[in-house]
């Protein structure tokens, strides 16, 4: 039996700074030894449809959604069955099912093996829903399939899932109900063994959600001397133990969401880990951030209803203020099945008829719905703006000159140097792309 893997695009982009596709690796981890496991990367290299499968399983994000439909269509028109998983078809099960021989809801852990054996007996159901849980609790993520394909020289690696907040935009509160689950030490360090490398992220949601387990993680991976990134909550500023225990354990820094500099937009947005101290400047937040010398990855959502274009400056103003090594100024998108969706279509103020991940008008980094105090076209351009001003070469320049942090050794100066034009090439090349592909 083979199973051929699908990791879908975004649209028509060759990108060049690719990471390994984590679930789909995981997922080939759990499937057994005797069964041929084959993975294709639509972002890297051509899909060959007519290579003979027993069936296309196709990870599926939000911003993947019409393309993974694209291609399961080219599949299902030769007579090879299609599952399709990941975030969106667990958010929207009843689209996701108008596209595939079956749909596979939540984590994969629990029921693959089920899948597979449907598949062997030729029985293979509409649909699959595992929940969700804690990940890989004893298995390991086959690599080999990686080898061969241009990825960025970094190992994925995750401890653990969900969130305990539940912020109204956020798709994965939306997908895990404000749980979290870490996956057991003993099996992050097996797994870290398992591969070559020493640059290392941690995929987690959000990494810090539960302070105590991950004190017990970094406490362990001290002796591996390794580097490593992930994404957490500005919380972690309130434990100067975790702190500690992060930064030797060989943490460089976090991509983490900042979403807005506005007290009212974070009330409203329900994002209650960020109301501490002195929100509109989170000045003690980031003196201790740059104490410990953690380069940050300042994520922000634009375009809550408190926001102005005036707003959205003042947000760009602070980012270039506090030096951020990358910052990401991302159009406020509503996900499906999150509140914020809801309330909008509630509200009538969606765009591109509530689906705009399947609109052939909708455009990457665009805006899907109608701001409060601003267009849409207005809200596109200003984050726009504020993601072409972050990356010019003078911002660049003039952001390295942090010595806490982006000039604090050799290391962290070879980080920024590295990324930080590959973020700005990603910047103009993805803007504005269309969602799928025209060719099919």
């Amino acid at each position: 039996m083979k199973i051929t893997l699908i990791n879908p695009a975004i649209g028509n982009f060759a990108d060049e700074a690719c990471m390994e596709p984590l679930p789909l690796g995981a997922l080939a981890g759990l499937t057994p030894l005797n069964v041929e496991v084959i993975l294709y990367d639509d972002r890297l290299e051509p899909i060959p449809y007519d290579e003979p499968t027993d069936l296309a399983a196709i990870n599926v994000q939000i911003f993947t959604a019409r393309r993974a439909y694209q291609i399961s269509a080219e599949y299902r028109q030769r007579g090879v069955p299609v599952i399709l998983g990941g975030i969106h078809p667990t958010l929207i099960p009843e689209e996701a099912a108008l596209y595939a021989d079956s749909i596979f809801l939540g984590d994969a852990e629990t029921l693959w093996s089920q899948v597979l054996e449907d598949v062997w007996k030729k029985q293979l159901k509409p649909i699959y829903n595992a929940g969700t849980g804690p990940p890989q609790p004893d298995s390991l993520t086959r690599r080999d399939l990686y080898k061969r394909k241009k990825y960025l020289p970094i190992s994925l690696i995750q401890f653990s899932r969900g969130c305990k907040y539940e912020c109204e935009f956020c798709a994965t509160s939306a997908y895990f109900h404000k749980k979290h689950f870490h996956r057991c030490v003993e099996q992050v360090l097996k797994e870290i063994e398992s591969q070559d490398r020493k640059q290392i992220f941690f995929v987690d949601d959000n990494i810090l959600s539960d302070f105590q387990a991950a004190k017990v993680l970094f406490r362990e991976l001290i002796p591996l001397k390794l580097h490593w990134v992930s994404q957490a909550s500005i919380d972690m500023t309130q434990d100067r133990e975790l702190m500690a225990l992060m930064i030797r354990s060989g943490c460089l820094g976090h991509v983490i969401g900042f979403e807005s500099i506005n007290t009212s937009s974070l009330q409203a947005m329900k994002k209650t880990q960020n109301l501490l101290g002195n929100i509109d400047t989170y000045k003690p937040q980031l003196e201790i951030l740059r104490d410990y010398g953690l380069q940050t990855w300042a994520a922000f959502t634009l375009g809550h209803d408190h926001d102005t274009l005036d707003s959205i400056k003042a947000t760009l103003d602070f980012a270039l203020e506090n030096k951020f090594t990358f910052a990401a100024f991302n159009v406020l998108l509503p996900y499906p099945g999150t509140k914020l969706y809801q309330r909008l279509l509630e509200e009538k103020r969606l765009l591109f008829e509530g689906k705009w991940w399947l609109h052939p008008n909708y455009r990457f980094n665009h805006a899907a719905f109608q701001p409060m105090h601003m267009t849409a076209d207005e809200l596109t351009q200003a984050a726009y703006q504020a993601r072409r001003t972050f990356n010019s070469i003078d911002s660049i320049f003039h952001r390295v000159w942090d010595f806490k942090t982006n000039m604090r050794n050799p290391y962290r100066l070879g980080v920024y140097l590295v990324y930080n034009p590959l973020f700005r090439q990603e910047t103009f090349k993805k803007q504005g792309i269309s969602l799928g592909t025209v060719d099919g």
